[in-house]
């Protein structure tokens, strides 16, 4: 018997969605390789999570190691979720530049598992920092015109709604659901979303950024 069974179904949905959709990404646009791997990590964590809802939550030595194996992993597809929509949007040659502050949210968060401190509030505060530099850099993309621009903005804000329905005590009352599924479920939508997002993108990255809409254009030109 499931410990967590509605936690333990909607990991094991939000990795499957996952492991489906990563084969299925284009791989003639922009860090597809990091996409790839990007989603195959979700899937994986998610699976693992499955796992520990199901039967290894509150167990002091399995379910703790577990735990801290999957929110390390959440930092890897974070990792790989920056590497995309660098090399995307800015190009390889200046994906460098950013290389450094991914390092220190890494390391941050491999310590704080280290010691036993693992949780998605640690994980939030350690990459804070690189989700505002995708944020970051799609709004600049979507301002600057790159056809997939909005559609990743979108899918990034559902999943982090999605996180909020985990972090906001009472967030998940009205949907009847306890956090971490209502978590998932967001997840689930944010891939989907995402996975289109990726598909949409047009050119390399280099050309994509220079593009502006017409009516910018027009406007600079008056």
């Amino acid at each position: 018997m499931l410990l967590q069974p509605l936690a333990s179904l909607t990991d094991l949905a939000l990795g499957l969605v996952s492991l489906l959709l990563a084969p299925r990404l284009p791989r003639d646009v922009e860090g597809a390789k990091y996409w790839r791997a990007a989603f195959y990590w979700a899937a994986a964590t998610a699976l693992i999570g499955a796992v520990y809802h199901g039967f290894l939550v509150g167990r002091p030595t399995y379910g703790e190691v577990t735990w801290a194996v999957m929110s390390t992993m959440v930092v890897v597809v974070m990792s790989y979720l920056l590497a995309a929509a660098v090399v995307q949007v800015l190009g390889r040659s200046r994906a460098i530049v950013f290389w450094p502050l991914r390092l220190i949210g890494f390391v941050a968060y491999a310590i704080i598992a280290a010691t036993g401190h693992p949780s998605i509030m640690a994980i939030m505060y350690c990459e804070s920092v690189t989700m505002a530099c995708v944020i970051g850099l799609w709004v600049w993309a979507w301002w600057r015109g790159h056809p997939s621009g909005g559609a990743m903005l979108v899918a990034i804000g559902v999943s982090i709604v999605g996180a909020l329905f985990r972090l906001i005590p009472g967030a998940t009352n009205l949907l009847h659901v306890d956090p971490d599924s209502a978590y998932h479920i967001g997840q689930i939508v944010g891939m989907v979303l995402l996975a289109r997002a990726v598909a949409r993108s047009g050119p390399p990255a280099d050309d994509a950024v220079e593009a502006r809409p017409a009516s910018q254009a027009g406007v600079e030109g008056a």
